[in-house]
């Protein structure tokens, strides 16, 4: 009686990892290569196959550039898989500084949509589309009806799409939907650059990168930064984002009197 309960039990333990997955119970993930981001996430890595929203604050929300340069970032090795589309509102994408954060452009593709629900579709398509590795979406928000229908276009083959919030000309920001298809939601915010000892002028970006939601996973707050940024060849190799060690306490110790 014992082994037909345990057997039921460890049937639906499969069945809730197969749903926390987007419905795949094979899903893939992309781990970040740092064990204390990599543990928060279901699979140890980045779930793929789904979609994943960002965002940034302040002047970010009109700008995104952090959260656009993270998920290239993020995503720089699972592009080297296939296409990637990029979807804008507006036409700012530089090119050639996500080669030099290392992202393949030789594999993207950018489409300027008219407005927010030509570029929901155009994502949904080309997240549908075979051949498409990684989609990236400039957009307001996704409400429960668009994200779920952006999860079934991950599924079909496999895609993964990055939903970056963002009001490229302004203005008041729409209400918050409440409830969120996305597989996880990141906050990323920039963060001063170090050198490095002994050298002089700018070090690599840094961001200030916070998980606030992660279905099947934990939250966290991280120190990251893109370690090779601008001096990057396009190749296979090491994830491009790296963990930044916090620094310690290093107060001194109280000084102790000499005895006279």
């Amino acid at each position: 009686m014992s082994g037909f309960r345990d057997s039921r039990l460890a049937a639906l333990k499969a069945k809730i990892a197969a749903l926390e997955a987007g419905g795949r119970a094979d899903s893939e993930s992309l781990p970040f290569g740092a064990g204390t981001i990599d543990a928060c996430l279901p699979g140890g890595g980045l779930p793929l196959g789904q979609w994943h929203e960002l965002l940034g604050t302040g002047m970010e929300t009109e700008l995104g550039a952090c959260p656009a340069a993270f998920a290239a970032l993020a995503a720089a090795p699972l592009a080297r898989r296939g296409q990637a589309v990029w979807i804008l509102r507006r036409d700012d994408l530089f090119a050639p500084g996500l080669v030099g954060l290392g992202f393949p452009a030789e594999r993207l593709i950018q489409v300027c949509a008219r407005d927010e629900d030509e570029a929901l579709a155009v994502a949904e398509d080309a997240l549908s589309t075979p051949g498409v590795a990684a989609v990236f979406a400039e957009v307001e928000g996704v409400d429960l009806t668009a994200g779920r229908r952006l999860q079934l276009a991950c599924e079909k083959h496999g895609a993964t799409g990055f939903m970056i919030r963002r009001r490229p000309y302004g203005g008041a920001a729409r209400k918050e939907t409440a409830g969120s298809a996305a597989a996880t939601r990141w906050k990323i915010t920039p963060a001063p650059s170090d050198p490095g000892p002994g050298e002089f002028g700018l070090g690599p970006p840094r961001w200030r990168v916070e998980l606030e939601r992660c279905r099947g996973g934990r939250t966290g707050a991280w120190l990251m930064e893109a370690e090779a940024a601008y001096t990057w060849e396009a190749e296979n190799g090491p994830h491009p984002l790296r963990l930044v060690a916090e620094l310690g306490d290093r107060q001194l110790a109280p000084a102790q009197r000499l005895a006279s």
